[in-house]
């Protein structure tokens, strides 16, 4: 029997595992370069600062695996939040109920959108980008542009259990529910079959409609879940909040080896994708380089990701 030539096996993995490869090599680098970056309080510091990035771009895989794409996400974090600090602080309803109503609001403009694409036959970029303006356009009507202080139990997302960060056992938690969703249920198999082959998923008898809507209103619920750990954070919910966010989710999912084609993503690789964004970031602030090249970088490193996509679809 012939063996896998090494070459191969090693182009094979690289293929596969490109992203953790890089975090890898980044986090030695970064030690080298600065002994401060592989410290106790840092490496907390990175992960709360992932939390919100990777529970974003966890929806995000569900839309990009189905070859969609959700610009509202950041939108709706902001929406979900807003809505949840607003019938505390003006309607008086109980804390717990308001994190669900944030959850809610999330599920529901997810929901919307996907109905867009799915029956009403809008591009995905059209119909994301449209609630991406509803969404904003309503967290400031409901704010009037002002921050609006969330319930203690949504400030709780923001606090520590013991050592560990709230956000990052809510990271885990999310995490393992997109693993779930997507390697252990027939909704996940479905998001792949619909986004390798749409018309042979439908000609199949897969309901396509409802699983597009179903994927968008994950996302979405996602999203509402983000909003509300920002919101835990800053003990306020902030018109602004999650601005520019949906740009992040999805550089994570692509970067986390998912292909804007469809029919390909996984859970730890965009949790991959979401810590590589932020270590960079991170360790650019620790070496005092300018925010506006620390844009450039990131710019850089999704165009790579893009590319490398393009190429692995070329060759497949």
């Amino acid at each position: 029997m012939s063996k896998t030539p090494a070459k191969t096996r090693i182009t094979h993995f690289l293929a596969e595992n490109g992203a953790l490869v890089g975090l890898v090599v980044l986090c030695i680098a970064l030690f080298i370069a600065t002994p401060t970056f592989l410290t106790t309080k840092n490496l907390l510091n990175i992960g709360i600062q992932s939390a919100t990035t990777a529970i974003l771009a966890f929806g995000m895989t569900f839309v990009i695996v189905t070859a969609g794409i959700d610009l509202a996400v950041g939108s709706i974090a902001a929406l979900g939040a807003m809505v949840s600090a607003s019938m505390f602080t003006n309607v008086g309803m109980p804390g717990w109920l308001t994190l669900v109503i944030g959850l809610l609001i999330g599920l529901g403009a997810g929901a919307i959108s996907g109905l867009g694409v799915a029956y009403g036959k809008l591009p995905a970029f059209i119909a994301t980008l449209a609630m991406m303006s509803v969404a904003r356009g309503l967290t400031l009507v409901i704010s009037d542009g002002r921050p609006i202080a969330t319930a203690p139990e949504v400030n709780f997302l923001g606090s520590n259990l013991g050592p560990i960060p709230v956000p990052v056992i809510m990271l885990v938690v999310a995490g393992l529910a997109c693993w779930f969703i997507l390697n252990r249920t027939v909704l996940g198999r479905s998001m792949y079959a619909v986004g390798g082959n749409l018309e042979a998923a439908r000609l199949s008898g897969l309901p396509v409609k409802k699983v597009l809507v179903s994927v968008y209103a994950l996302s979405g619920l996602f999203a509402g879940f983000a909003g509300l750990l920002i919101a835990g954070r800053l003990s306020s919910a902030q018109p602004a909040a999650a601005t520019g966010y949906e740009m992040d989710a999805i550089a994570a999912v692509v970067i986390g080896g998912a292909s804007l084609a469809g029919g390909a993503g996984k859970a730890s690789g965009t949790l991959v994708g979401a810590l590589l964004l932020v270590v960079i970031r991170n360790g650019l602030n620790i070496l005092n380089v300018n925010s506006f090249w620390q844009q450039v970088v990131i710019g850089c490193v999704i165009a790579i990701a893009v590319g490398i996509d393009v190429l692995r679809r070329k060759t497949n």
